[in-house]
């Protein structure tokens, strides 16, 4: 077998880089996949992201209060949420930003992560606390100072912290197509200062709601609806519609179709190289093939003797397929973590994708080489060791007559 690999080195490497392809695209693409999934779902539990949203002209406390007695309601929350324009030093353009009330408890739901400094003073109007890419954009560190125009109103803010939020994970200004991080930003300040900016003094026109694990989420969007719209209600939607969730889940969508559709391209192709060096081989070695068969060698012996040689072409590939396959979710989930600014990363590095890739790299190869090795064994002894016969050749026309 050894003999035989050095004989077909170059060709033996190309088939496992090809095979590797396939392996790296279906360990990298799974194991980033698992990943984001796993973090997704872990800094919704920690955060409390909510299950369903909805926003109405104006809200009294009691509507909320009636919210949260929904069947299948495990928690209800209202806040004030407007558009503001800010006037931010060294923009030639004003900036825009969206303004979330903090409630003086403390939110229950979407609960933003501090990431530098710390959350306004229930106490201060004038305190606030920035999205972090806005923010770092800017430099607006804690105790910058900035105007904002709130409702046609002229206000001097100064920022306490950077904040992060589930519920922003992906943010687009109203009416684009892409994230603007410098020219659109999260803002949260207290629910008093939000509240008397738009004059929602016992009010609100925003309502998350967390659902229970039993709970009907169609049901709840309709029992929802039916209680906001006196109150202008917009329309209750969940996580599907929601801007930010809808686009993450397009991400691990678009890596779960990558692991499916193209590592098969990659398999395809090495089955036919394999199924192909493999018949020169025997090719080359058919006159020893009879000669072992009239020596009573069985035809497993002389099958398994390839057969190997496929196995080994297909141990390299998948090897190389999984250290590359490492290489590349590492790289992505990078990228990923750093896009979506993701405050932790809980790895997963994918041992089902690496089982998989293990079996399909060996199934491959093997079954690559079969039709070729299968082709030999039917050729009697004597037949085997004579020279293939030439092709069949058409008559033609007698010539020279």
């Amino acid at each position: 077998m050894l003999r035989d690999l050095s004989r077909i080195w170059a060709q033996t490497l190309a088939i496992a880089l090809v095979l590797g392809c396939g392996v790296m695209v279906l360990v990298g693409a799974q194991a980033t996949q698992a990943t984001l999934v796993q973090t997704q779902t872990a800094y919704y539990e920690r955060h409390r992201f909510a299950n369903i949203f909805s926003g109405a002209t104006r809200l009294p406390g009691d509507v909320v209060q009636a919210a949260s007695l929904i069947d299948g309601v495990a928690q209800a929350e209202g806040r004030i949420s407007f558009q503001a324009v800010l006037d931010i030093d060294g923009m030639s353009e004003p900036a825009t930003a969206r303004i979330l009330s903090l409630p003086p408890a403390g939110p229950g739901l979407n609960l933003p992560l501090v990431r530098l400094g710390r959350l306004p003073d229930p106490d201060r109007a004038d305190e606030v606390a920035l999205a972090e890419p806005f923010a770092e954009i800017h430099g607006l560190t804690p105790g910058s100072s900035f105007r904002g125009i709130l409702n046609g109103q002229l206000q001097e803010l100064t920022v306490t912290g950077w904040v992060l939020s589930p519920e922003f994970i992906y943010t687009m200004p109203p009416g684009a197509m892409m994230p603007d991080e410098r020219r659109y930003g999260l803002i949260w300040m207290n629910e008093a200062a939000a509240a008397a900016a738009l004059d929602m003094n016992a009010a609100v026109n925003d309502i998350a709601l967390r659902l229970t694990r039993d709970g009907d989420e169609r049901a709840v969007i309709a029992a929802l609806d039916q209680l906001l719209d006196p109150y202008g209600g917009t329309g209750a939607y969940g996580r599907d519609r929601q801007l930010s969730h809808a686009f993450l889940e397009g991400e691990l969508s678009q890596l779960a179709a990558m692991a499916a559709f193209i590592p098969p391209i990659f398999l395809i192709v090495a089955a036919f190289l394999v199924d192909m060096v493999l018949g020169r081989l025997i090719a080359l070695e058919r006159s020893q093939i009879g000669l072992l068969k009239a020596l009573g060698y069985a035809r497993r012996e002389i099958a398994g003797h390839y057969l190997k040689l496929a196995v080994l072409i297909g141990v390299i590939g998948v090897l190389i397929g999984w250290i590359f396959g490492w290489w590349i979710a590492h790289a992505m989930i990078g990228l990923y973590g750093d896009f979506f600014r993701f405050p932790f990363i809980i790895r997963d590095w994918g041992t089902q994708a690496l089982v998989i890739s293990a079996a399909l790299g060996m199934a491959t190869a093997v079954l690559g080489g079969f039709r070729a090795v299968w082709a030999s064994l039917q050729l009697p002894p004597a037949e085997a060791m004579q020279p293939p016969a030439p092709p069949v050749l058409r008559a033609g026309s007698p010539t020279g007559c």
